[in-house]
């Protein structure tokens, strides 16, 4: 079981690099913060509940076939600011240009779900470079 749990921490680990440090640094170079990176400047230290982590596209035309986009280039999940609940999505660059998929719009749409069902606000950090032509109409589903 242990062995089991040091791989799921490592995949995440992975995952929460989003791009890599090369993208990263790019991203840094240009002025910008990265998604998470947004987050924790926003949100309550520590309030931060990440939902979707392991979302993965489902297209496989166009080269997308086992192409690896951690989170789907979109960070979800639920927080607190000033201790209120929100709920937030922020779209992560360094990750496909933080191009918007199916899967990547499905996350976000469950956050507005959440955010209309406990009352809560939404909070959406746009830094993308559209829509994901790969997935064709399938990238406007959200």
């Amino acid at each position: 079981m242990a062995e089991r749990i040091a791989e799921l921490r490592g995949k995440r680990a992975l995952i929460e690099e989003g791009g890599g440090k090369k993208r990263i640094q790019k991203q840094h170079e240009s002025g910008k913060l990265t998604a998470r990176e947004r987050i924790g400047k926003l949100v309550d230290s520590e309030s931060f509940q990440e939902i979707g982590l392991f979302a993965k596209h489902r297209a496989t035309l166009f080269g997308m076939a086992g192409k690896d986009i951690p989170a789907d280039g979109v960070v979800t999940g639920c927080a607190t600011i000033d201790g209120r609940l929100i709920h937030l999505a922020s779209q992560d660059f360094t990750v496909a240009g933080g191009a918007a998929g199916e899967v990547h719009c499905a996350k976000i749409v469950e956050m507005m779900k959440l955010s209309l069902k406990t009352g809560s606000p939404f909070i959406f950090v746009n830094d993308s470079g559209g829509a994901r032509v790969q997935e064709g109409i399938d990238s406007l589903a959200g």
